[in-house]
């Protein structure tokens, strides 16, 4: 049963059954808002000791026109931003109601205010009220109330932003993502958290008491080697920041909880270093694009003011437990994903790149994953996702997952590492869901001696259709002369690539989403062939 009712059961037997619940009560209740009853909570800090970041580089706002810039998208609504914007799409819409674009510097406490003041007023219900928005608008107001100067002093507006924060963790805590879990649910409970930590009086004992579920979730989500367990690098980054805003909170209220936030914060720093190109910006595996979360360097900086230093890996550059591999040896660097979709129970943004790599030379990425640009439904969605547009090899024109709908996996691979050379070289295998007959083995070396990178591919098992693809950064040109490819990286350096002789290369265009709203043009190295098969990559700078 390739769909169908096979492809349901593919999907749902990784489900656990608390998102089975969660599914059945959402889709019949959906989210209510809660109205908050009792006594204000009062904010029992100010000033944390170390200032919250700024927007992240793809938010802004100019409020001559009311014009929002999210997602490489900008519309100016006018005289009033509309609240229930749609035609931007669901990302775009979420975007909206998170705020962000608030946490410019530049902006004048009288624009927040009046900015916030209207949704108060005039969003009751509708998107802004679904938990993942929900959430990160929550934590947005708690540190912009939280940051000297960044709203007006007048008392009374203060007093109304509070009281929405508390009508709105109150619908928060009542309608937690459990559905999802993931990503969603770590957000959740963390803007919970936050509030608790942010606030005094009974309601906020009440969200602080949250600490426990969310302590659990850290650990979970959280792997040993620090990766997030969803393996995208982006979204590792942008639960790092919450980790570090609840460390801050924490320390400015005097909290025991700070050195469990520490230490998880030290771990996840440590992952997203193996995870930074020389260029300074993250790997696009997964679904990952630039400029949605905070940059490296950025969080970084953060982490250091708050006293928070990188964990040693086990390995140099092995992140066993997330699945990935780092090799740095001037001038190249090489990132390679050596895992399946995870988790099991939520993959939704897993991607079909099991043993695909990114490889920078002389600090200039040459060979890129082809990162994500939008979550709607359509050819972007399936091309962002698809195994042919990675790093990796195709089997008989089947992904490695039976990737379906925008975020469902049904089928999944086998992937294992299975050995590691710290620095110098790996070994890992994949099974594709539907070609369980055939494996692909992928050995990587960081030779050195010879200045190169070696990538050796071998097809085992039944006679098969074997595409490899090696998709190029925007702007690499490559001269294919047979077996032999020469990329210009500037007026002084080439990168020379030895292809395999066992298939038959071309040059192709395929798409490439750096950042979400984007779509570039960009040529990629395939080649194609029949197995059982070796194939043989050499990549030197000349």
């Amino acid at each position: 049963m390739r769909g169908g009712v096979g492809r349901w059961l593919r999907t749902l037997r990784h489900m656990r059954a608390a998102q089975m619940v969660g599914q059945v009560r959402h889709r019949l209740r959906g989210i209510r808002p809660v109205a908050f009853r009792g006594e204000t909570p009062r904010l029992a800090v100010f000033d944390p000791p170390v200032p919250f970041l700024e927007a992240p580089p793809h938010a802004a706002y100019v409020p001559d026109g009311r014009v929002v810039r999210l997602l490489n998208r900008e519309v100016r609504f006018g005289e009033a931003i509309d609240w229930d914007y749609r035609d931007g799409g669901p990302l775009f819409a979420y975007h909206l109601h998170q705020f962000d674009y608030l946490r410019e510097t530049h902006l004048t406490p009288d624009t927040r205010l009046d900015c916030i003041r209207d949704w108060i007023a005039r969003h009751r219900q509708g998107t802004g009220w679904e938990g993942h928005p929900l959430s990160l608008r929550t934590l947005t107001w708690i540190k912009l109330l939280l940051t000297r100067g960044a709203l007006p002093a007048d008392a009374a507006a203060r007093e109304e932003i509070v009281r929405s924060l508390a009508d709105q963790i109150e619908t928060l805590a009542g309608h937690l993502e459990t559905h999802l879990l993931a990503n969603h649910y770590f957000t959740n409970l963390a803007s919970v958290v936050a509030a608790g930590l942010a606030f005094e009086g009974p309601a906020a004992a009440r969200w602080l008491g949250h600490w426990d579920a969310f302590r659990a979730q850290l650990e979970e989500q959280v792997l040993s080697d620090g990766g997030h367990c969803e393996r995208s690098p982006m979204y590792h980054a942008l639960l790092l920041e919450q980790v570090l805003d609840l460390l801050n909170l924490s320390l400015a209220r005097g909290s025991d909880h700070a050195e469990v936030l520490r230490a998880s914060a030290s771990r996840m720093l440590t992952a997203l270093r193996t995870w930074t190109h020389p260029d300074g910006e993250i790997a696009l595996f997964a679904d990952s694009a630039l400029g949605l979360a905070q940059v490296p360097a950025a969080l970084h900086a953060y982490a250091e003011a708050l006293g928070v230093t990188e964990a040693p890996l086990s390995a140099t550059g092995v992140l066993d437990a997330s699945g990935y591999v780092r090799l740095e040896a001037a001038p190249f660097c090489l990132i390679a994903s050596v895992a399946g979709p995870s988790p099991a129970y939520q993959p939704g943004h897993a991607h079909g790149d099991a043993l695909s790599f990114e490889l920078s030379i002389d600090g200039r990425r040459v060979v890129t994953d082809t990162g994500v640009t939008e979550y709607v439904p359509g050819l972007l969605r399936n091309q962002s996702r698809a195994t042919r547009s990675h790093a990796t090899i195709e089997i008989d024109a089947c992904d490695q997952a039976e990737l379906w709908a925008p975020h469902r996996i049904g089928g999944r691979p086998r992937v294992a590492l299975d050995s590691v050379e710290p620095g110098s070289s790996f070994r890992a295998h994949c099974i594709g869901w539907a070609t369980p007959g055939v494996v692909h083995r992928r050995r990587v070396t960081l030779d050195s001696d010879a200045d190169a990178v070696v990538v050796e591919d071998a097809v085992e098992g039944a006679a098969c259709d074997v595409r490899m693809c090696l998709p190029l950064a925007p702007g690499l040109d490559p001269r294919l002369d047979g077996n032999r490819a020469t990329l210009a990286l500037n007026a002084d350096a080439n990168c020379e690539v030895e292809l395999a002789a066992s298939l038959a290369w071309s040059v192709e265009w395929l798409p490439y989403f750096p950042e979400f709203g984007l779509a570039v043009d960009r040529r990629a190295l395939v080649g194609t062939g029949r197995g059982p098969l070796t194939a043989t990559l050499r990549f030197t700078l000349r």
